[in-house]
């Protein structure tokens, strides 16, 4: 029976990967602080992994308790981190204490402590990429510049860097493309897994880095106003009030499915497996902002309208959807979800739920945060 801890395994992905990794007869402890931001009041985990795991409150910025927890354990899915694009632009240091700090206090057990440590697996993101990858007609592959409020052209698409054209046509981006995160999250993520894939190497154990593309399903916070617009769309639409979508709604983001996410995870600890290893995990398929509120909207018959606000959010990118060539290479694995199925799944969680936010003054809240800043031109 493998031992498995999973940092931040009370939150949205560690509980799914919790539940596989019992499926499977591993023996999982989890280091969770239930942050009020993702887990409101709630200081317990789910009713079907609860007496199955080791729980430990505690908080991975805390070397004490990150290291007791690190004890005798064979594996670290480390998922604790600050998320969100939006909120790191201004809460720089928060997300650098929780995501660098924390993450080099696990480099230095990796290479300093007496443990039995075989795999090390980091939650990376795409946000590392910053603008995905792109094909200019005149030079190829070409990778622009984050656009800011002063930059941004009307259409709200990037532009060339060289010919200074907005002619460019997104392609697949993959792991050997250009880093250039738009969002100190991005950089804060772009900095763990260099970490990871440094401290594991030199001990000569495995470790991923896994850049998660935008991952959604049942089980999602609908408590964070600050990140997963299918959880913000799918709270607005069901008090039918009118779902506010920046630029143009013709940007569009990976979505990918909870389940492929976490099977995807899973494989990386097979034992068959060795080395270092950055992947993306995705869908490989863009999808528009827009067409998400539309979809939404119509499975829920909501009465909401759309306003294309034209908002633009320092941070954001434009495009970005992931190759998954080194994903089914290494791992032979390929994502099974469509999005339509799995929204649809995720949808018919959120109308059950009980425990929705009355109101969305929270969200109110954090894009009067980001306009106060100079972060959101509306």
């Amino acid at each position: 029976m493998k031992k498995v801890l999973i940092t931040g395994g009370a939150g949205f992905i560690g509980s799914n990967v919790t539940r596989k990794l019992l499926e499977q007869d591993y023996s999982v402890t989890i280091l969770d602080n239930f942050h009020p931001q993702i887990h409101g009041g709630k200081r317990e985990l789910a009713a079907d992994i609860k007496d199955r795991v080791k729980l430990i409150i505690g908080d991975v910025t805390d070397k004490a308790a990150f290291y007791d927890a690190l004890k005798g354990q064979q594996a670290v899915i480390h998922y604790a981190a600050e998320t969100g694009t939006g909120q790191s632009m201004y809460d720089v240091s928060g997300y650098t204490l929780v995501n660098i700090q924390a993450t080099s206090m696990l480099c230095d057990y990796i290479i300093n402590g007496s443990h039995e440590l075989d795999t090390v697996i980091v939650a990376s993101s795409r946000s590392i990429y910053g603008e995905g990858k792109y094909n200019s007609p005149e030079f190829g592959d070409i990778y622009p510049e984050a656009r800011t409020r002063d930059t941004v052209n009307k259409s709200f698409e990037v532009v060339c860097p060289i010919s200074g054209l907005d002619n460019l046509e997104i392609r697949a981006t993959d792991e050997s493309s250009k880093i250039h995160p738009s969002s100190f999250y991005g950089i804060t993520k772009q900095v763990q897994e260099q970490m990871i894939i440094l401290a594991t190497s030199l001990k000569k154990i495995n470790g991923f880095a896994l850049r998660y593309q935008n991952v959604y399903g049942p089980g999602q916070s609908l408590k964070n106003p600050y990140t997963g617009i299918l959880s913000i769309f799918s709270r607005i639409a069901l008090k039918n009030e009118k779902i506010n979508v920046f630029e143009d709604g013709l940007e569009s983001r990976d979505f990918v499915y909870i389940d492929d996410v976490v099977n995807a995870t899973v494989k990386c600890l097979s034992p068959q497996l060795s080395g270092q290893h950055i992947l993306n995990v995705g869908s490989g398929i863009p999808t528009s902002v827009l067409s998400v509120a539309k979809e939404i909207i119509s499975y829920l018959g909501s009465k909401s309208e759309i306003e294309i606000s034209g908002a633009f959010r320092e941070g954001d990118i434009r495009h970005n959807f992931a190759d998954l060539t080194l994903l089914n290479k290494v791992l032979d694995f390929k994502p099974e979800w469509l999005f339509r199925d799995g929204l649809h799944r995720f949808l018919d969680w959120v109308v059950a739920q009980t425990d929705i936010p009355a109101t969305m003054d929270d969200y109110r809240k954090s894009l009067r945060e980001l306009k106060s800043r100079g972060l959101l031109n509306d």
